[in-house]
């Protein structure tokens, strides 16, 4: 289960971040943080930039909606998701999972 957390300003999504894959996609969960793998290279934030589109679109957020809060560098992230309670973004993370199997 993901584990989404409360934030002054939204709620907390920690992502897992695969850069350098085959192909953009939501793959999973891994340790409580929503597993993401995107084409585009760790390179001067490139990849980040990717998992913000890509949440975006999955999720059916706006740009404006999503922010990178830590782990500029690294492949544990943490996002910030405006305006939308938690419940939502599971029961939106929920369907994404789904889809997989």
């Amino acid at each position: 289960m993901i584990e989404l957390r409360p934030h002054a300003h939204g709620i907390v999504l920690p992502v897992r971040a695969q850069p350098g894959a085959r192909r953009a996609a939501i793959t999973g969960e891994h340790g409580g943080m929503l597993k993401v793998s995107v084409t585009a290279p760790p390179d001067k934030g490139k990849a980040n930039q990717a998992i913000v589109e890509l949440l975006c679109e999955a999720l059916t957020l706006s740009r404006s909606q999503v922010e990178l809060l830590s782990g500029q560098t690294s492949r544990t992230k943490q996002f910030l998701i405006r305006d939308l309670p938690a419940d939502e973004i599971a029961k939106r993370i929920a369907i994404c999972l789904n889809d997989l199997s």
